[in-house]
């Protein structure tokens, strides 16, 4: 048996005016979708915990079968454990977006005009030099880079960039809000030398490293994953999952979708029993706004992954596939929400009712603790009431 799960961050949304009250899922293009909706079990997903934000930290934990009460520890920890950074116990990682505020103090872009990673990285090195000592940088990939301070600075509460858009940005505030607020104005004399639309960093999301089971030990298979977020790679690393690179595998709506289905085929056909499937681009389009983006990317997974994936699992033999968002972003909020999400199972071997992949789809079904449906698709097929 293989099993693929996947994962079109964000996806879900609420109903839109101009898309005739309807949503992007209801609206796109994807008949493959909608042929595995029809002899599958679509479901309600409670992804986001209560008393969780709705980040994909703990959204992505749901997804691959942790609960997110017992390992979440924070954002920033696990994108550090993407690169290579093995946090101290007596030190916290934070994210560290590089984002543009206007003279207002409006956040403008939470994603600094998704600077070209090599410059980006440039600026980071900067930082360090300039800033570091007491606390490091650290470059990631575009905006989304990492902090590593002493434990005393996690003393803060911290707004993610993203839920202010358009907005006047609210400061950090806690015992080492003063701190954190200096970094962040004195990183602005040192992007100024760099052409780049982000004009500050942002901090956030700070926590330490958490202590997580082997994938294989939690779920008793093999399992690989392949994303452009180091979040969702850190999720890998830390779990002890096979992390796939991808040529051309960006954050963005550019992504090479192809090049993620064949990694989940290669990777399945050279013997891990389970592959996770990233793409960030529709959690990019409902921050952003953009509803023509969020339904191309909904289309893009349906005829670049979905079809060949299909196809391919069917060569393979027998196969169970789970698909849903890690949370929902909708186009008219452009940020996350808590509410549950659509999933999608479907087997090979045993058919289910059949059902709508859609927000109004699932509007009337009692969600399911999104960290027990990883459990399901190995083990015994969720039946959704």
């Amino acid at each position: 048996m293989k099993y693929v799960v996947c994962v079109p961050d964000g996806c879900a949304d609420e109903p839109l005016d101009e898309l005739g009250g309807r949503t992007p899922l209801e609206v796109a293009d994807t008949p493959v979708l909608d042929s595995l909706a029809a002899r599958g079990v679509v479901g309600s997903a409670a992804v986001i915990p209560p008393c969780f934000p709705p980040g994909s930290d703990v959204g992505n934990m749901s997804i691959l079968g942790y609960d997110p009460a017992a390992y979440h520890t924070g954002r920033a920890p696990i994108e550090a454990a993407a690169m290579g950074l093995r946090i101290d116990a007596d030190h916290v990682a934070y994210r560290c977006n590089l984002v543009t505020v206007d003279e207002r103090g409006v956040m403008v872009d939470f994603a600094g005009g998704h600077p070209d990673s090599a410059v980006a990285a440039e600026a980071v090195a900067a930082l360090d030099r300039e800033l570091g000592g007491e606390v490091t940088f650290h470059a990631g990939v575009q905006y989304r880079h990492t902090m590593v301070a002493p434990i005393a600075f996690a003393a803060a509460e911290c707004v993610p960039p993203h839920d202010f858009t358009d907005r006047v940005a609210p400061r950090p505030v806690g015992a080492a809000a003063s701190v954190l607020d200096s970094l962040m104005q004195r990183s602005r004399a040192v992007l100024a030398d760099f052409d780049i639309a982000a004009n500050q960093i942002w901090l956030w999301g700070q926590g330490r490293q958490p202590d997580m089971p082997a994938f294989r030990h939690h779920h008793g298979v093999e399992a690989g994953l392949v994303s452009a977020v180091d979040l969702v790679r850190g999720l890998g690393v830390l779990t002890d999952m096979t992390v796939a690179t991808v040529e051309g595998a960006t954050a963005w709506y550019d992504t090479n979708y192809e090049g993620k289905r064949d990694a989940a085929l290669d990777g399945l056909a050279a013997g891990l029993d389970l592959f996770v499937i990233h793409v960030e681009a529709s959690d990019e389009a409902g921050h952003a706004g953009d509803v023509e983006e969020k339904i191309r990317a909904l289309e893009n997974w349906d005829r670049r992954i979905l079809a060949d994936l299909i196809t391919g699992l069917d060569s393979m033999g027998s196969w169970r596939l789970l698909l849903l968002p890690d949370h929902a972003t909708p186009l008219a909020r452009r940020t996350h929400t808590t509410e549950p999400v659509p999933y999608l199972m479907v087997s090979s071997e045993a058919p289910g009712p059949g059902g709508v992949y859609s927000e109004a789809g699932i509007a009337d079904l009692t969600p399911t603790p999104g960290h027990v449906l990883m459990r399901a698709l190995v083990g015994a097929p969720v039946v959704s009431t």
